[in-house]
């Protein structure tokens, strides 16, 4: 497909993705003896939605196609879409239909002074996100729970890049592969608001060269837009402890978000985030900076 249409390109990359996620004997079609593609075969699935196998195969291949709502919706049911995959199939199609030449605005991603003081006041460990999942900012008891930033060179200040390519973010993460889909469906998303990207090039193009992981991860095309959750760490000091998070968007900003990791109050996640804290301050003293 040419380059000029990457909306197209991977709005069919969805498609051909959630295809082979589709039982023949789920969607009414006999299994058969001689399958040779994983899910549906292309016309089986056009036949569920109502459309042609060349015009479904000319979506998949990124051709240039412009289906109505009606035939989105229809396709959405066909693939079984939950309510994220639904809105971000719908976002991609809208955006192939525009011109060729319409690209994304893009500014630069900057964390306000307000919100790194709301950082410095907060009890709880807390980074700022940009859209492609840069480390932009954090505090003391991030630091603490995720080891500190600013060891790392800033072009490489990323969640995802950090989870498969260094061994102490990776020996803190036992869930691992639940927390690399949680984030590569957040960077799915914004891949899908602006394929061409530089910094989601940068992000999947070195992965992708360097994790097979990574690769079999991403070709599932998952997308979420989770903002909150439940996430198990294994802490150097103080061992097992389970947090809940949450994202919080930035006032005014399109993409960089709060993530905050809190404990229920009188657990022993909470105490642990307590000693945690105590720990951290006697080794780097109070008042310490804790923003980049």
């Amino acid at each position: 497909m040419p380059d000029d249409r990457p909306f197209a390109r991977e709005l069919g990359d969805f498609l051909k993705a959630r295809r082979s996620r589709l039982t023949p004997e789920a969607a009414g079609f006999a299994p058969g003896p001689r399958r040779k593609v994983a899910g549906l075969r292309r016309e089986e699935l056009a036949l569920l939605a109502g459309l042609s196998t060349d015009y479904y195969q000319r979506m998949e291949q990124g051709r240039d196609v412009r289906p109505s709502d009606d035939v989105l919706d229809a396709l959405a049911r066909a693939l079984t879409l939950d309510d994220d995959e639904r809105r971000h199939f719908f976002a991609l199609a809208h955006a192939a239909r525009r011109p060729s030449a319409t690209r994304p605005r893009r500014t630069t991603e900057r964390v306000p002074d307000s919100t790194r003081r709301l950082l410095h006041s907060m009890g709880c460990p807390g980074v700022v996100l940009g859209r492609h999942l840069d480390v932009l900012a954090w505090n003391d008891l991030a630091e603490a729970l995720l080891g500190d930033p600013r060891v790392i060179p800033p072009a490489e200040r990323n969640m995802l890049l950090l989870l498969f390519r260094d061994p102490e973010t990776r020996a803190r993460c036992p869930e691992f592969e639940s927390t690399a889909l949680d984030y590569i469906g957040m960077l799915r998303k914004a891949v899908g608001q602006d394929p061409t990207h530089p910094r989601a090039l940068a992000v999947v193009g070195e992965l992708s060269i360097r994790s097979a992981e990574f690769r079999r991860l991403w070709a599932r095309h998952d997308v979420t837009e989770t903002t909150h959750g439940t996430k198990l760490f294994a802490h150097p000091r103080v061992g097992m402890i389970t947090l809940d998070w949450d994202a919080y968007p930035l006032p005014g900003a399109r993409g960089p978000v709060l993530v905050a990791y809190t404990a229920e109050p009188g657990t022993p996640d909470a105490d642990k985030l307590r000693l945690l804290a105590d720990l951290h301050a006697a080794a780097t003293g109070e008042g310490g900076s804790c923003i980049n």
